[in-house]
């Protein structure tokens, strides 16, 4: 072989030749050099699972696999001569792209783990092999000349548009980092590939217009302007086509919209291609006109299999929202990342983008659609933001006119949005990543458009969420389902490490398994799961009680509690009046009073003599017995008769009032009502001590005078001190005054209303109370 720097396409190798092994001189590229190896076509998994199918797709499966893996092992020259000139490989691979079941499949999901696996096997297999032969160079020793890949790749028809769109839809679902490496090195090798995109657009918007055609509408866009056919009302609807027909047309609706998601998801360069041919303004218009046609006939019409009417709803709210995911793409990649990076055109793009906007408003369905999963007040926010001097009354219009559009479909705006989270850039992951196609899809259908649009069954919301905060702090939540499509496809790769593990890698990468496993690989994890077991097993969840078990109610127990109990008495149970049952008939009703005669008649019992059998103890008598000196022991002593006075309760007591109802202070109480008594006690003493009864009236002075005797004593026993004088006199007008002067007037200002002539009925009512005037 020619020296290994030198490009494959350019490389002789000699090879023997002959019945005497005379060598001779092919180039690396030759179909001579190419290996006779059968490849079969593949085949997809059965539906119905019985053995013998089962076995029949296993066997042929294996054949696959080990032929792809022998493909893979091969040397750089041989593996491109296998590929550029086996028919038989070719034909293998196209099969896949075209029968491998997708995310909502029915047969996604296979029924045995045997199949699982065989799937995954071949989905790795068939991964891989497109890998490699969109690598035009392996490594400094084997690589291809690029001119020369692109046009081995093109003219071989290696790849082509519909395989592309194939590859997205398939691989795409963990692979996208590695899948837009993949389309960048072929689109950039072979820029014919752009051309054949620009080809491939109009027969995109072709199969909107077909499916309008089989609903029999017809939306505003190119097909507009065609003259309506004379057969156009006679075109079945989607009320009145077969059932079949209409399955197939949401089967081909989803598929085609998934597709188109995925492709521009991965391969953001292509946006500006399907938008020179108005491809967004054509998606828009669709989608107001036939997604609410196809709702109404699956939620109206009458499904005997109730199960498959569930599943056409979950395909169209699938595909309205691969619809709105893919408008979104549109108008970031050609419009709203332009204007965040900045540039020279940056008011172009942004009167692109509410041109956009603008001609959204009259579609009010997908407007409010959407508005909900990427809201339109954020972007206009970041066109304000970006530039400054946009017309604020353009803005506030476009507002407005979403608001409307909320309020004409007679729904709520919600309060708290999704916004919607762009990959940002991520190394890539090693070669062997990739993820089992039969992972499921229910998670990214939105709840929201189920609950609004119909009662349907809760398909598309009965999903368990596990939910994570990754390590930029925003909670995210994945399906069961396709949690275990993640740890199954790191696991493939990294059989050694255990699931609670790489539940934790998951969580801390916002569940990006090619994050995780180039991070496992290059030992880039961070300092907390670098330090965790990496055999560590998942935690068992705790099953939490069952709630009628720690069910707490003042009715447990009770003759009705039916969780209780097995069996209720019914009989007792009614609703309203009982029937036949009447106000006199209840009031009549003596049931009650013969139940407790037994109890009171045996009261009326009284035994005077118990006869004791011969023979028989009293001792069970002894408590009844009627003892006579127990009786005369009391009848004789006068309990309580010969107790003294002075011990009854209230002689040991004196009244007093409680002191809730005091005015004042305990103590306060206490002195006030103790002198109050011995004021009383002192007048008493002093009445019965004096003699007087010549006078009818005492001498004023004389009382006057023991009064103030009695007032002065009582003082003094509190401790009381008089006031000093107050000087309110002062001195002469023009001397000046004190401060003690000052205040004392000032006292008395405010304290002369107090006496004076303010009371004198009340000191006159307590004179004549003392004798002291006549009555």
């Amino acid at each position: 072989m020619a020296c290994s720097r030198v490009p494959l396409d350019e490389q002789q190798v000699t090879e023997p030749s002959g019945a005497l092994g005379k060598g001779r001189t092919l180039p690396a590229l030759h179909p001579e050099r190419k290996e006779e190896r059968c490849f079969v076509p593949y085949m997809p998994p059965p539906e119905d699972g019985s053995p013998a199918q089962v076995e029949e797709f296993l066997e042929h499966s294996r054949f696959i696999t080990e032929d792809l893996e022998w493909l893979l092992a091969l040397p750089h020259d041989k593996f491109w001569c296998q590929v550029v000139f086996d028919e038989s490989l070719q034909n293998c691979l196209d099969s896949y792209l075209r029968h491998a079941p997708r995310g909502l499949d029915p047969t996604a999901l296979p029924s045995s783990q045997a199949v699982m696996d065989m799937q995954r096997c071949i989905h790795r297999a068939v991964f891989m092999t497109f890998l490699r032969m969109a690598t035009h160079k392996e490594s400094k020793e084997n690589f291809l000349t690029p001119a020369v890949f692109g046009e081995i790749i093109y003219e071989n028809f290696l790849f082509d548009i519909p395989k592309i769109l194939d590859l997205c839809v398939l691989f795409g679902k963990g692979n996208s980092q590695l899948l837009h490496k993949m389309l960048e090195n072929i689109f950039t090798q072979q820029p014919c590939y752009y051309s054949d995109l620009d080809a491939a657009v109009p027969s995109v918007l072709q199969v909107f217009d077909t499916i309008l055609d089989k609903c029999g509408l017809q939306c505003e866009g190119a097909t507009a302007t065609e003259p309506l056919k004379l057969s156009a009302h006679n075109r079945p609807s989607t009320v009145t086509m077969s059932q079949q027909d209409l399955v197939d047309l949401v089967l081909y609706l989803c598929d085609s919209t998934t597709t188109i998601h995925a492709f521009l998801d991965i391969f953001p360069a292509a946006c500006s291609t399907f938008q020179t041919h108005g491809f967004l303004c054509r998606l828009a218009s669709f989608y107001e006109t036939a997604v609410p046609d196809l709702e109404k006939a699956v939620r109206k019409r009458n499904f005997d299999d109730k199960g498959l009417q569930e599943d056409l709803w979950v395909r169209v709210s699938h595909a309205c929202k691969r619809m709105v995911g893919t408008a979104h793409l549109l108008l970031q990649h050609t419009c709203l990342q332009p204007i965040l990076e900045g540039g020279e055109n940056i008011q172009t793009f942004s009167e692109e983008l509410l041109q956009h906007f603008t001609y959204f408003l009259p579609e009010k369905r997908f407007l409010t659609d959407y508005d909900e999963q990427f809201p339109i007040a954020d972007d206009i926010s970041l066109l304000q933001q970006a530039l400054p001097i946009i017309d604020e009354t353009r803005t506030s219009y476009l507002l407005q006119g979403v608001q409307s559009a909320w309020d004409n479909v007679g729904r709520g705006k919600p309060q708290i949005q999704t916004h919607s989270k762009s990959a940002s850039a991520l190394p890539a992951a090693q070669a062997a990543a990739y993820t089992s196609p039969g992972a499921s899809t229910s998670a990214d259908l939105n709840p929201r458009m189920a609950r609004e649009r119909g009662e349907m069954p809760q398909g598309t919301d009965a999903m368990l969420d596990v939910p994570g905060k990754g390590s930029n702090g925003a909670v995210c939540s994945v399906s069961a389902g396709e949690l275990e499509s993640l740890l199954s496809c790191i696991k493939d790769l990294l059989p050694d490490l255990g699931e609670g593990f790489l539940m934790a890698c998951l969580q801390e990468y916002d569940y990006n398994s090619e994050l995780v496993i180039n991070n496992i690989l290059e030992n880039q994890l961070t300092p907390g799961l670098d330090k965790l077991d990496r055999t560590m097993p998942r935690q068992v969840k705790e099953e939490p009680p069952a709630v009628l078990n720690s069910r707490s109610n003042v009715f447990d127990d009770d003759e009705f509690d039916v969780f209780h109990r097995d069996q209720v008495d019914v009989s007792r149970i009614w609703k309203g009046r009982r029937k036949g049952e009447s106000a006199r008939q209840m009031l009549n009703d003596k049931q009650h009073i013969a139940e407790q005669r037994a109890r009171y008649q045996a009261y009326e019992t009284v035994v005077d003599e118990v006869v004791v059998e011969p023979g028989s103890s009293a001792d069970g008598y002894g408590p009844d017995d009627y003892e006579d000196e127990y009786d005369d022991t009391y009848d004789i002593n006068q309990v309580g008769a010969n107790d003294l006075d002075e011990d009854s309760l209230l002689n040991r007591r004196p009244f007093t009032i409680p002191q809730v109802l005091r005015a004042g202070s305990k103590q306060t109480l206490d002195v006030r009502y103790r002198d109050e008594e011995e004021e009383e006690e002192d007048e008493e003493s002093e009445e019965s001590n004096t003699v007087n009864r010549d006078q009818f009236v005492q001498n004023p002075a004389l009382l006057r005078e023991r009064a103030e005797a009695r007032r002065a004593a009582m003082q003094q026993r509190r401790g009381y001190r008089p006031e000093p004088p107050g000087n309110v006199v002062g001195r002469p007008k023009g001397q000046g005054q004190t401060q003690e002067t000052f205040l004392d007037r000032r006292k008395k200002e405010a304290n002369k209303s107090r006496g004076a002539n303010h009371n004198r009925r009340t000191m006159a009512d307590r004179k004549r109370n003392k004798g002291m005037i006549p009555s």
